[in-house]
């Protein structure tokens, strides 16, 4: 049995939103979806056949609606992390991986 300690320094709110990572190892996007975030990281859900791993920088592209997007100018929010964890634990329950991002 595994003991996890609580690390994270701010509170998180859970928020599932469509997003799409840009991992430059494999040159592409990747679909996914946010579970939850804070102002320093967030966790989201990708299908399990993404090359991810722990240290690598990925861009997340957090999309905004048509009405956000003229209210603050563009299209989509980017934002630049490290890969702090990669879960795995429920990839046979829905095929996808869990990556803890830490914003940069």
């Amino acid at each position: 049995m595994e003991t996890l300690i609580e690390q994270r320094r701010d509170a998180r709110t859970d928020l599932s939103w469509p997003v799409s990572i840009w991992l430059p190892e494999a040159n592409r996007f990747f679909n996914g979806r946010s579970s939850n975030i804070s102002k320093t990281g967030a966790f989201i859900t990708v299908p399990m056949t993404t090359p991810v791993r722990m240290g690598h920088t990925v861009e997340i592209n957090f999309p905004r609606t048509t009405a956000l997007a003229k209210q603050k100018g563009g299209f989509a929010r980017i934002k630049s992390g490290r890969v702090v964890r990669v879960e795995r634990r429920d990839v046979l329950k829905d095929a996808h991986i869990g990556v803890a991002i830490a914003f940069e």
